[in-house]
């Protein structure tokens, strides 16, 4: 937990052009994972007003998205991720989208102008990010059918990269 606690405020004191110095992952990479349950969430589905939560997800691969509206990176790869969920949509395959230090405006914003249809959630208290141990945006969580992270990659995820995780997931 210290560790997590280091690491965010790290987050906060980084500066770039981003709000309050955050920290964006500028480049693809993966980070090694301990396999284990995903921890639970609820909210409220921005775009639609349904609920949505970790319990709805169960039996689909699930990929968790954490991002922001201001984040360059977020921004390069979301009209590829909302292809791509497009793609899957006959498969067992959920995303999840959960917008972090942000606003509810700009959050909306963006969603629109990408054409995100999957559920967002507006992680407004940083509950969801930190039982995750979310260190930076965008930064995302793979979900296997039994409920476990399986994978976890940070950075602009190209759709190519993206089709593969998800195709591996759920061939096992």
């Amino acid at each position: 937990m210290i560790a997590l606690l280091v690491l965010l405020a790290w987050g906060e004191l980084r500066g770039d052009d981003n709000p309050g110095g955050r920290l964006e992952y500028d480049e693809t990479g993966e980070v090694a994972v301990d396999v284990r349950p995903a921890p639970d969430f609820d909210g409220i589905d921005l775009v639609s007003g349904a609920s949505v939560s970790q319990a709805g997800t169960e039996g689909n691969v699930v990929m968790v998205d954490f991002w922001s509206s201001w984040c360059a990176a977020c921004r390069i790869e979301a009209a590829g991720l909302a292809a791509v969920y497009a793609e899957y949509a006959d498969q067992p395959v959920e995303f999840v989208g959960v917008a972090i230090w942000d606003v509810p405006g700009d959050v909306l914003r963006y969603l629109d102008r990408y054409s995100v249809t999957y559920p967002n959630v507006l992680d407004e208290r940083g509950r969801t990010a930190v039982r995750y141990g979310v260190a930076g945006v965008p930064e995302k969580f793979f979900v296997d059918r039994e409920g476990n992270i399986v994978r976890r990659i940070n950075g602009p995820l190209p759709p190519e990269k993206l089709r593969e995780v998800l195709d591996e997931l759920l061939a096992s």
